[in-house]
């Protein structure tokens, strides 16, 4: 479709991937290779600059059609919580763990193609470019500091000892060692060796220089917390509320989870349950474990595709990836490329790992690969002209994790759960997602518990592991990451509660016309929206 508010939404992706090319090859937006983004004060004020133009242009445009309402109304959306986060400093605190800017530029080395000698070259080059990229971050951060604006002193010890786990000189051994011996070797151990003192070095900052200054508190406060929410979810939500409603949900999902465990014994507590399945469903050793996710994964696109989804062709395959050097303590998913040459991939983080419980990780499957993120992210990029490349390149947290829990409970009421134990593990990962809503608000709003007292990092531990069900292993990990990334937590449990109440919506106007088939179509083909119009949305397509 063209318009002049598609053709505005295009330029905008067009100069916001120069002003940030790494990033947006990571995202798999198409765009010529850079070995560096500019990620000092001056980068990010480009970037809110361009944010701001777009949006005066954007006001004197008039939709020309429903595509193009809804180009703009999430255009305008999107831009205008970008630009509130630029406007308080956010970029200014870019220092937060296990997840965040500097775990994304690491990660954008392995995006990379690597086919070619010329792939090779450029990998080289992103690494190479490491110390000029991280340079630019401690100029921002540096300024963040000088305007008052710390990140939590947490953060910056925590993201040190990411770093340091970075300069080991495993990170991007794989990788370089996959390449062999050619023309690009030298400056691929070139590249790395100046990537490992460009890790060691920031992480030395964040411990000598940084840490000292930055804050006590983990908190993130009112003013900062409402902007970030609205960042994730594309809505301004009632926190109170939802804070309240988290409680009552983790409460609903607890007693769920007391049932399940009798099935897989009579009398047996949650604990027992998790026990006997730790014992009795599990793999051992990289293959097998690469193997039976891939087997799910392929699976459950056979199961799907023409029966509740209509899947095309190239998203009929996801690729499973082991991050062997990961911290980040649970799976993610990285979409495919604009042109489709790059695969959707899920990535599962194994550590030290090698005895893999697989009776938890099926949930994980579907939300991760299909129908979950892939099937959801993928769709925007075989959509076609009806969806607007922003559109086809942004992302609404709410919306996106909401989909992917959707996706969660939908493969329960397709019955999918019936391995051992599995159903508990479905129930056990929707606990954590709803500790989370009250974790996240709770620790940045101050609000208190149930029993009148405050949130502290050992509280959240322990609600985390006693309420959420969360691994022992992982808990600290994800705590950290609440802690450092305010707003996006509780974006799955309320994403999810806005999906279940459209489609319920969409039941009750329809009647008996209702198929979900083709609801879920329609779902997927109107791209992300935020979720205060997302019923609104699909009521207008039927």
């Amino acid at each position: 479709m063209t318009s002049p508010i598609f053709n505005l939404c295009d330029e905008h992706v067009t100069r916001a991937a120069s002003l940030d090319p790494v990033g947006a090859a990571a995202e798999g937006i198409d765009v010529e290779f850079a070995a560096t983004s500019d990620y000092g004060p001056d980068g990010y004020a480009a970037r809110a600059a361009l944010i701001g133009e777009t949006l005066g242009r954007l006001a004197a445009l008039e939709p020309e059609g429903e595509a193009d309402l809804r180009a703009a109304a999430h255009l305008r959306e999107r831009l205008e919580a970008e630009l509130a986060w630029h406007e308080i400093g956010e970029p200014l605190r870019a220092v937060q763990a296990p997840f965040g800017l500097l775990t994304n530029l690491r990660d954008s080395v392995d995006l990379l193609p690597h086919e070619s000698e010329d792939d090779w070259r450029n990998v080289a080059a992103r690494l190479a470019g490491m110390p000029e990229m991280l340079d630019g971050w401690r100029a921002s951060v540096e300024e963040g500091l000088s305007r008052g604006l710390p990140a939590a002193r947490r953060q910056a010890l925590e993201l040190a000892v990411q770093l340091e786990l970075f300069s080991s000189g495993a990170t991007h051994k794989g990788l370089i060692g996959s390449y062999g011996d050619g023309p690009a070797r030298a400056a691929l151990e070139e590249g790395a060796a100046a990537a490992y003192a460009a890790y060691a070095g920031a992480a030395r900052y964040l411990r000598e220089e940084y840490a000292p200054r930055a804050a006590e508190a983990d908190a993130a406060g009112a003013e900062r917390y409402a902007v970030n929410s609205r960042l994730n979810l594309g809505a301004d939500i009632d926190l109170a509320d939802a804070y309240r409603w988290g409680w009552e949900e983790l409460a609903r999902i607890e007693a769920e989870l007391a049932a399940e465990a009798d099935r897989v014994r009579p009398g047996a507590s949650v604990a027992e349950a998790t026990a006997i399945l730790d014992e009795t469903q599990y793999v051992e050793g990289l293959d097998a474990y690469r193997g039976w996710l891939q087997d799910r994964h392929d699976e459950a696109i056979e199961r799907l595709h023409g029966a509740h989804f209509d899947i095309a062709e190239p998203l009929r395959r996801v690729d499973v990836t082991l991050a062997l050097d990961s911290t980040s303590g649970a799976a993610y998913y990285t979409s495919p490329s604009e042109d489709l040459s790059r695969p959707g991939r899920t990535w599962w983080p194994v550590g030290s790992e090698r005895r893999f419980t697989t009776w938890n990780e099926l949930t994980t499957v579907f939300h991760e690969g299909v129908p979950g993120h892939h099937l959801q992210l993928g769709q925007t990029r075989v959509t076609g002209d009806g969806l607007s490349r922003f559109g086809r390149n942004s992302w609404v947290s709410g919306h996106g994790e909401g989909w992917a829990l959707y996706a969660e409970r939908l493969a329960d009421e397709l019955g999918w759960f019936s391995e051992p134990g599995t159903r508990l593990g479905m129930l056990g990962g929707s606990a954590l997602r709803a500790a989370r809503v009250v974790i996240d608000i709770g620790v940045h709003l101050d609000l208190p518990l149930p029993d009148g007292s405050k949130w502290t990092f050992d509280k959240a531990c322990e609600v985390l592991r006693d309420r959420g069900r969360c691994e022992p292993h992982r808990v600290r990990a994800e705590v950290v990451r609440y802690f450092g990334w305010p707003g996006q937590a509780p974006s799955y449990k309320l994403g999810e509660r806005a999906w279940l109440a459209a489609r319920e919506e969409a039941r009750q106007r329809q009647g008996a016309a209702f198929d979900l088939r083709r609801w879920h179509t329609a779902a997927l083909d109107l791209g992300p929206v935020g979720l205060a119009g997302l019923s609104e949305a699909l009521r207008r397509i039927g």
